[in-house]
């Protein structure tokens, strides 16, 4: 596995380096035979040291956790904790993802993040949204929503868009500010109709 650990604002050791690594190797052997790469960035916040982790394990599998800690050590452990314990939660349903169940390929797509449209302001009052253009190009998989939910909690992704295995029409699995997994499937104009 390819690893890469580098710090933000903090010296990143090689002592630390070998203690990433160590775990790293031990808590991705258990579930991928060959993971790709991995990166762990270590950032300093106010006194506190946050540890961001992504793992790619291959198949369009992404891992991601963080944590902070007073310590990198402490920050990364916690980070690791957190990813292991989603593992051991799918693993069934990861073991059973590599075993191949005739997937379709990934539709392209192309994500947009637009400027917000401005609005009047009053006098000395600031904007209260940042400008945020992007442009990325993505792939849309075709997923049982059990399989996106298992990507969603693995990735740590705020929301996931994929099509739907079991009908065809583009999905949407996304994490709501209560905790719980909300999942939208709207319904096609042919399925309106009938």
């Amino acid at each position: 596995m390819q690893l890469t650990v580098r710090g933000k604002q903090i010296d990143v050791g090689d002592a630390l380096r070998t203690h990433v690594s160590d775990a790293l190797n031990s808590t991705t052997a258990k579930y991928f035979n060959n993971a790709i790469e991995a990166n762990v960035v270590f950032s300093r916040n106010a006194h506190l040291i946050r540890s961001d982790l992504s793992v790619h394990v291959g198949r369009n599998i992404l891992l991601q956790s963080n944590a902070e800690a007073e310590s990198p050590y402490h920050a990364f452990d916690a980070a690791a904790d957190k990813l292991a314990k989603r593992l051991r939660r799918y693993k069934r349903r990861l073991r059973d993802h590599h075993n191949g169940d005739g997937q379709q390929p990934a539709l392209p797509a192309q994500a947009y993040i637009l400027e917000a449209e401005s609005e009047e302001l009053l006098d000395g009052e600031e904007p209260n949204q940042p400008i945020v253009i992007a442009d990325v190009s993505t792939s849309i998989e075709s997923l049982t929503v059990l399989q996106a939910v298992m990507r969603l909690d693995l990735g740590d992704l705020p929301a996931l868009m994929f099509r739907n295995q079991a009908h065809g029409r583009l999905n949407m699995v996304f994490r709501r500010p209560d905790g719980n997994i909300g999942w939208v499937d709207p319904k096609g104009t042919e399925d309106a109709a009938a």
